[in-house]
């Protein structure tokens, strides 16, 4: 347990540190790939791809990079790194399937709060898009920054700031859980964009017309060329929502005196929660009575050890939370310290095990879509529905091969957090439900082509059984009835037409009576029935269906 529930004053921030992690789903783009839509639509106005972090001269790189390498195992390096140390200029099953691609016009963001008009400004430290090959799912990752801060004013970022876009609005009209106003600032401190949490017709309107949620103004420029999938803006590339509005988050919390939290303020990081007295807790006590078993990650963490580097880890699924001391140079070097690894392993950790639920959620999602589109009483909906199952099949086990791993890390601290995270997202759940789901598909599939593999052999054993009791009939020892050899070529044409025609009849008609000719052999060959009720079944075989 972290500090003491009647500590004097709480902590002050002096660095902090939150990453969004918001995973999205791809719309087709008729054949092509998705970043090649967004670079066409975008012109390289606002997007770049990122270089590798493999430098031509190994004396340009640098160690953070190193450490994040060989934090890995050899499987997970080559998903993380096989196309950009490649440098082969395309995607393909053998690189890497990640796409990374990062704007620069947004440096800042300004957050203003209900009730008070001074706003908070943040940097912003990078705007990346990730995309992944073969699979619909794009990731954008917003990094921002602050320092000298009041734990209030962080606990309300971790809180409020990735909304995509309100959960309601209260009596006033204010956005429920959302800042009142959210702006993104240029490099020259410009106002380049503007939330519109307040616009409730906006949001509501969405959801009637389109039944999906529209997305804050503010998001969707960060996602521009890009569009929703509901909108009527014309775009190339287009998304729509994985999850509810709220984003995944990372934080780093660089704290002067982390023991003056107290175990409310824990809670409240670790659930990113919204600002409460420190003394009392954010959910009932039955509730939260094996919080530091379940949620907590206390491998460094023991306050009332001297000289200690006190660091706690905590991840509830929505929210990993990082605190430790500021005064710390091994918690807070930027090139070999805890912050380091926070951006750089714990981030990919994180974005491994989102990407994982994200990418099950679109697979599942699309199975629902191709149920929806099925009707059995129309045969191209049948063919179409099978085409698409064997599609969703293949991508599953191409994501199952290729993407989904149950351990990326040796080293101790990513090979758990990976597992506590994991096991939040309920992402091995996730996956056992949907793969039973397409292994059903699947069987069905298969039923159905036997079952018509086995109609086609019922028809052609029929065919073939009345066929040949003519082909006996007339070719008994390669006798021939009638002997035409002297006639004309006309006379031949002719008698080879007036045989053909009939027999080509006889043949499609046997065929479109074949199950009830099997019924009648079947009948016929059964020695308990008497040759009345044979001859009854055959009769059937010319009368008219009810």
């Amino acid at each position: 347990m972290g500090g003491t529930m009647d500590a004097a004053a709480p902590p002050r921030v002096e660095a902090f540190r939150q990453i969004v992690i918001w995973p999205l789903q791809l719309m087709p783009t008729n054949g092509s790939a998705p970043w090649e839509a967004l670079l066409a639509e975008d012109g390289g106005r606002r997007w770049r791809e990122l270089d590798d972090d493999f430098p031509e001269d190994p004396a340009d790189y640098q160690e953070r990079h190193y450490r994040e390498f060989v934090a890995f195992l050899p499987h997970v390096q080559r998903f993380l790194y096989g196309e950009r140390a490649s440098r082969s200029g395309r995607t393909t099953y053998g690189d890497s399937p990640i796409r990374i691609f990062r704007r620069t016009d947004v440096a800042g963001v300004r957050l203003t709060r209900h009730g008070r008009p001074e706003p908070m400004t943040l940097e912003v430290v990078h705007v990346d898009l990730y995309f992944f090959y073969d699979v619909d799912v794009v990731i954008l990752v917003v990094e921002i920054a602050g320092a000298d801060m009041a734990m209030r004013e962080v606990q309300e970022v971790i809180y409020r700031f990735g909304r995509a876009y309100p959960a309601g609005w209260e009596a006033d009209g204010a956005p429920t859980n959302c800042f009142a106003k959210v702006e993104w600032l240029g490099p020259d401190g410009a106002i380049v964009a503007v939330s519109d949490y307040a616009a409730r017709d906006k949001f509501m309107a969405s959801v009637c017309r389109h039944q999906t949620t529209a997305i804050s103004a503010h998001w969707e420029y960060l996602l521009e060329p890009m569009v929703p999938n509901q909108s009527e803006a014309r775009g190339l590339a287009r998304y729509r929502q994985l999850e509810f509005h709220r984003m995944p988050i990372m934080a780093w919390l660089a704290l002067d005196d982390p023991r003056r939290l107290t175990r409310s303020d824990h809670m409240r990081l670790a659930f990113a929660g919204a600002p409460g007295d420190p003394g009392r807790t954010p959910y009932s006590e039955p509730f939260l009575a094996d919080f530091e078993k379940v949620y907590c990650y206390d491998r460094f963490h023991e306050p009332s050890r001297p000289g200690w580097i006190d660091t706690r880890l905590m991840c509830s699924g929505q929210a990993f939370v990082a605190v430790g001391e500021a005064g710390q140079p091994i918690f807070t070097d930027p090139e070999r310290g805890f912050v380091a690894q926070f951006r750089h392993q714990l981030f990919l950790t994180g974005l491994i095990a989102h990407f994982h639920r994200a990418a099950l959620l679109m697979l599942s999602d699309r199975l629902v879509a191709t149920m929806s589109r099925l009707d059995p009483s129309r045969k191209e909906s049948v063919g179409r529905f099978r085409h698409d199952i064997r599609a969703t099949l293949e991508t599953f086990l191409r994501f199952t091969h290729r993407y989904y791993f149950s351990e990326i890390s040796d080293q101790a601290t990513i090979r758990d957090v990976f597992r506590l995270w994991m096991g939040h997202l309920g992402t091995e759940r996730l996956y056992q439900e949907l793969s039973e789901e397409i292994n059903d598909m699947a069987s069905y599939l298969e039923t159905d082509l036997l079952r018509r593999q086995a109609v086609t052999i019922l028809q052609l054993t029929v065919v073939t059984l009345f066929s040949q009791i003519g082909m006996l009939a007339t070719g008994f020892l390669g006798m021939n009835i009638f002997g035409y050899a002297e006639a004309e070529t006309w006379q031949k044409f002719a008698i080879f037409a007036s045989v053909l025609i009939p027999s080509a009849l006889i043949t499609f008609y046997t065929v479109f009576k074949a199950r009830r000719l099997a019924n009648f052999l079947d009948a016929l060959a059964d020695e308990r029935r008497s040759w009345r009720s044979r001859l009854a079944t055959l009769s059937l075989v010319w009368k008219a269906e009810e």
